[in-house]
């Protein structure tokens, strides 16, 4: 009975003619090398056009001028393990600019190699314009992209150790611009915490949000993080390519009026949905546009992009619960097919996928936020190598689990590689597969298991465990 696995899986075991299980045979993972977590100061530097704003970050009108490039400079923060090399810039909107994955080399976020300006007294956001850096930023107490994305962030070391590091990057909404458009709130007092985590022995970042309330009375208010998305990069250029998917547990989604025509492709599924199947690609986006999960999450706790073209990926593990809302945009795919140099050609229309998680289902829906009252969402962001897909995931572990009539397939992450891991695939009481397996952070793993006489609809099981028996994950998949 075939069963393949990754070249560094390192997996032996048995299976009986009728598909019972041998004696199980243990292959003994290496020792873990010895890791630490550092965390430093540098200077990043961003090249924007030339354009000014007043003392409250209004758009001086005149002031753009994109035949000059002008450099900026932020002081930034890099939090470094064997896995990931971070990169914070709480000077601009308290975000999380870079995260390259050390083991491939690649940067998983996208940023602008020139910022643009744009939206100029179009109404659409809290400054009456906006200007597009990147990374992973929190945005409130208005949608599109909020008040603070522009703003410095308190920033302050809470723990700093061989073994781990956290951060946290801090702001209070108490002020209010005097020309915003009449849609977005003025000051709500709601103070955020961002705190960021780097572990010796997690191939994951931690993150935690923090909100909250500190009046004696209910605010009405949006939240939101963004993320902008390009797994499997080149660091200097980073990119969302063709081969990009967007990886969410939705059914159906819905878009503004505005954004109709992104649905085009995809069938309705009622109710003035379409089913999420060929938006699900970067290279089906006609344009761009706004796509939000609908109803909501309904409870999934992962979403990401994978690209395709070389299998890298990065996904956002949470409580999905607490952010209920899946907003999705791009800039439309046929704006890149002829992209020009960004410094001789600087333009806001830029190659990435752009997701949100939100306290609410849309934007411009807003949430209430009890008196004296706190929000607090833990958030992991993880890379992906060797997956095409991700079905279930946690804090420690992402699959990809699927069974056909002949074969079972489990394509695995492990976000502590380190840790060598019991993997158990069972169809009834039969174990088609059982093995120690050591985790590979380069290539990923993949396991694949005959099955025999399956029959449609019977469930698979999988449970993968520490070798002392401790479970990471467990999940059921139907054989199709």
């Amino acid at each position: 009975m075939p069963v393949e696995v990754s070249l560094r899986a390192l997996v032996c075991f048995g299976i009986a003619l009728l598909l019972s299980l041998r004696a199980p045979c243990v292959v003994h993972a290496a020792a873990p090398v010895p890791d630490g977590v550092s965390l430093s100061e540098q200077t990043t530097t961003w090249s924007t056009v030339k354009f000014a704003v007043d003392a409250e970050n209004g758009f001086v009108s005149g002031s753009l001028d994109k035949s000059v490039i002008v450099e900026r400079s932020f002081k930034s923060y890099v939090l470094e393990n064997r896995y990931l090399r971070v990169t914070l810039v709480p000077e601009f909107g308290g975000r999380i600019l870079s995260m390259v994955y050390k083991p491939t080399g690649h940067e998983q976020l996208y940023r602008t190699e020139v910022g643009v300006p744009y939206g100029m007294k179009a109404g659409n956001f809290y400054y009456d314009w906006l200007m597009v850096y990147g990374g992973i930023f929190p945005t409130f107490p208005d949608a599109e992209h909020g008040k603070t994305w522009l703003k410095p962030w308190a920033f302050r070391v809470v723990k700093e150790g061989a073994d781990e590091v956290t951060v946290v990057m801090s702001f209070r909404d108490d002020f209010d611009y005097s020309a915003r458009p009449s849609k977005f709130r003025g000051a709500t007092g709601i103070e955020a915490n961002y705190y960021v985590t780097l572990k010796a022995d997690r191939a994951a970042l931690d993150a935690r949000v923090v909100l909250k309330n500190p009046n004696d009375g209910a605010v009405q208010y949006e939240y939101w993080t963004c993320t902008t998305l390009a797994p499997g990069s080149e660091p200097k250029k980073p990119r969302a390519t063709g081969g990009a998917e967007i990886i969410a547990p939705i059914r159906t989604y819905t878009t503004p009026a505005w954004s109709a025509n992104l649905a085009d492709g995809d069938e309705s599924a009622g109710m003035g949905r379409r089913r999420f199947e060929n938006l699900r690609y970067f290279k089906n986006w006609p344009t761009m546009g706004i796509a939000y999960a609908a109803p909501d999450m309904q409870g999934g706790n992962f979403w990401g992009v994978i690209n395709h073209d070389n299998a890298e990926g990065i996904i956002r593990i949470a409580d999905n619960t607490l952010t209920r809302g899946l907003k999705m945009w791009t800039w439309g795919f046929p704006s890149f097919t002829g992209e020009t140099d960004a410094r001789k050609d600087p333009n806001e229309w830029r190659p990435y996928v752009e997701l949100w998680a939100g306290v609410s289902d849309q934007f411009f829906h807003s949430a209430d936020f009890p008196a004296r009252s706190e929000v607090s969402i833990p958030e992991t962001y993880s890379p992906t190598v060797g997956m095409s897909n991700v079905t279930h995931a946690n804090e420690k572990i992402l699959i990809n689990f699927s069974a056909e009539a002949s074969r079972a397939v489990l394509e695995f992450f492990s976000i502590e590689p380190a840790i060598p891991l019991l993997v158990t695939l069972k169809l009834g009481d039969t174990a088609l597969f059982s093995g120690v397996v050591s985790a590979d952070p380069n290539n990923g793993n993949r396991i694949s298991a005959a099955i025999a006489d399956g029959r449609s609809g019977e469930k698979m099981r999988l449970t993968i465990t520490t070798t002392e028996g401790k479970e990471l994950i467990a999940a059921e998949t139907a054989i199709k």
